[in-house]
């Protein structure tokens, strides 16, 4: 039957609106507690029986600002968890928010989003939308509509990147426009139709274009984050302060206006997504290995400043912050640790401190650290450290303080 668009769609008798696959994440959650709360029937299907328990009893499996709230409204009403992979067949919208990992050599496995896929085809009904969520690799979209059109089900395909910064989901997630991508105009339509729930704006694309565009968004993240961090160091080697300068530049001057701050460029998408894109152009991408060179590259500059002011040999040094990024939960690939890595081999003790962090059990109080250290290093510049004022020397690479150059 026609919904007022001119694309026709057949009746199915499905019991949810959305089952997203991989839902208890922090793409996932977000995406789900957003529809639940716009009044879809939602599922969120994950293998990890401890976090489904925990979405199930209303409460959140990490930190997201705003999230708890819904969570309050729409727990065992509109959303529910399971780990029962038959829920989706029980779905018109199948959303997979598994995304494409790099391997230890930083090479894209684009098998995992078609694996995922394979694994719950038994579930899968004529008439549902099956919507990629997460980065994928350029060409994963046509090799899922492939795997689909393999299986001889009538189910369409669309690619739906999501484009939220953590942290802002509960907000962004309604904010931003959706780019919504697929081949046919049944499958443009229903996807549109599906994230009009969540926001006013869908940006339509092919596939491809789509693909590109996720990657492209965070590949343009990481390299100007690179550009900060090597502007840092070209400053403080030279003495100078780099947030007087930047701060210069930005006053009433909008063309520099865009150039962030220094501090460590991390977490689970930017520097795999550089590389994914790297691979999808043979390895043909100087700016992006630069970029990767620098970022990765800070926490090494750190310590051999350091090395170079300080009898690191004989200090016990403090890391405040372990997470990737300020008032985060998430630790995920935080160059936080590799500091830690390094310091292990060049000081005579490292202490590590988080507020935020749940997961690492050799974190201690920050009154602890405090007391211990005899140098401190800010890891992730979170707000709890603002106010601090400690008797040992700081290293600030994000000017938490303020105290101009900082190693």
């Amino acid at each position: 039957m026609p919904d007022g668009s001119g694309v026709s769609f057949r009746i199915h008798d499905f019991s949810r609106d959305v089952v997203v696959i991989g839902g208890c994440g922090r793409v996932g959650l977000p995406l789900g507690l957003a529809f639940a709360d716009r009044g879809l029937r939602v599922t969120l299907f994950d293998i990890n029986p401890a976090v489904v328990a925990c979405v199930n009893e209303g409460r959140l499996p990490f930190d997201e600002p705003g999230a708890g709230e819904v969570m309050r409204r729409v727990a065992n009403r509109t959303l529910d968890a399971t780990t029962d992979p038959s829920c989706v067949a029980e779905a018109e919208h199948v959303v997979i928010v598994v995304g494409t990992p790099v391997d230890e050599h930083l090479n894209p496995e684009p098998h995992v989003v078609p694996s995922a896929v394979a694994a719950v085809a038994d579930h899968l009904r004529d008439g549902q939308l099956l919507v990629l969520r997460s980065t994928l690799y350029p060409g994963v979209t046509a090799l899922v509509e492939r795997l689909v059109a393999d299986l001889g089900k009538d189910v369409d395909v669309a690619f739906c990147p999501e484009r939220i910064a953590e942290g802002k989901a509960m907000t962004e997630l309604f904010e931003l426009p959706q780019l919504v991508a697929a081949r046919s105009d049944r499958a443009m339509e229903r996807s549109a139709k599906l994230f009009h729930t969540l926001t006013a704006e869908v940006v339509p694309l092919s596939p491809e274009e789509a693909e590109l565009a996720k990657l492209f968004t965070n590949t343009w993240r990481y390299i100007r984050f690179a550009i900060a961090n090597q502007l840092y160091m070209i400053a403080n080697d030279f003495g100078l302060d780099f947030e007087r300068i930047r701060g210069a530049m930005a006053y009433d001057y909008p063309r520099a206006a865009d150039l962030p701050g220094a501090g460590f460029a991390a977490g689970p998408c930017l520097l795999k997504d550089t590389m994914q894109l790297a691979a999808f152009n043979n390895n043909n991408f100087t700016l992006g290995h630069a970029a990767m060179m620098v970022n990765e590259g800070l926490p090494l500059y750190v310590v051999h400043r350091l090395e170079q002011r300080y009898d690191l040999p004989t200090m016990t040094v403090g890391i405040l912050g372990m997470s990737f990024k300020a008032d985060s939960d998430d630790a995920r690939d935080s160059l936080a640790y590799k500091l830690k890595r390094i310091l292990r081999f060049k000081a005579a003790g490292v202490l590590t401190t988080d507020p935020h962090v749940k997961t690492d059990p050799e974190l201690l109080p920050l009154d602890d650290v405090l007391a211990r250290a005899d140098l401190l290093v800010v890891g992730a510049p979170h707000g709890a450290y603002a106010g601090l004022r400690p008797r040992q020397p700081v290293v600030d690479i994000w000017d938490l303080y303020g105290n101009g150059v900082a190693v």
